[in-house]
């Protein structure tokens, strides 16, 4: 197996005013050479990061199923890190790639853009309900509206909607039980009463 070394050496120079598909390229070659090293030793996280580096190579070249094999890869590897929040962002990935799909077969009436907007739903909902699980309540805010604006991109806007209150809920900005289109309902709890 070459070394890090030997696999650095090898890539052909790209000029910076080299065109864009031939940069890809080059990146792809890299990233699929990172991969082949992941393989050898097989650890999760490193799996998930290298074929996640290959799928967005292969996205800049426009090889969106391809793209997709490899995050469906790094998603299965996902499953063995025990944090949530690399699953969750590979579902937020899946779910924008499937909708670039959906978008690329020009018509709703089409098998394969019907195909790609039920995976694109199908990831987005768990992606949404993980996101409650992840470490930081400012990466669950980024993965909902995500998560929200895929399901505008799919014409579920009632639903990307919902998300959006959600994340402004956790924001602060406006209570999670307010009503959807006055003021927010006021509670009385336990900081608003007064002691006389």
């Amino acid at each position: 197996m070459p070394s890090i070394d030997a696999m650095n050496t090898t890539a052909t120079p790209v000029s910076p005013l080299a065109a864009p598909a031939a940069v890809a390229r080059q990146a792809l070659q890299l990233a699929q050479r990172v991969l082949d090293l992941a393989k050898a030793f097989a650890k999760p996280h490193d799996m998930c990061q290298a074929n996640t580096q290959v799928a967005r190579c292969l996205k800049a070249l426009h090889e969106l199923s391809s793209a997709e094999s490899h995050l469906d890869k790094a998603l299965g590897w996902s499953a063995l890190i025990p944090c949530v929040d690399v699953r969750v962002d590979l579902l937020c990935e899946l779910s924008e790639l499937a909708v670039s799909q959906a978008e690329a077969a020009h018509g709703h009436d089409d098998p394969t853009c019907q195909g790609a907007l039920e995976r694109a739903r199908t990831h987005a909902f768990e992606a949404a309900q993980l996101a409650g699980q992840t470490t930081d309540a400012h990466w669950e805010v980024k993965v909902l509206l995500r998560v929200s604006d895929v399901f505008n991109r799919c014409g579920d806007h009632d639903d990307a909607a919902q998300l959006q209150n959600r994340a402004i809920a956790l924001l602060g900005l406006q209570p999670a039980d307010a009503p959807a289109g006055g003021e927010p309902a006021i509670e009385d709890g336990p900081q608003q009463r007064r002691h006389s």
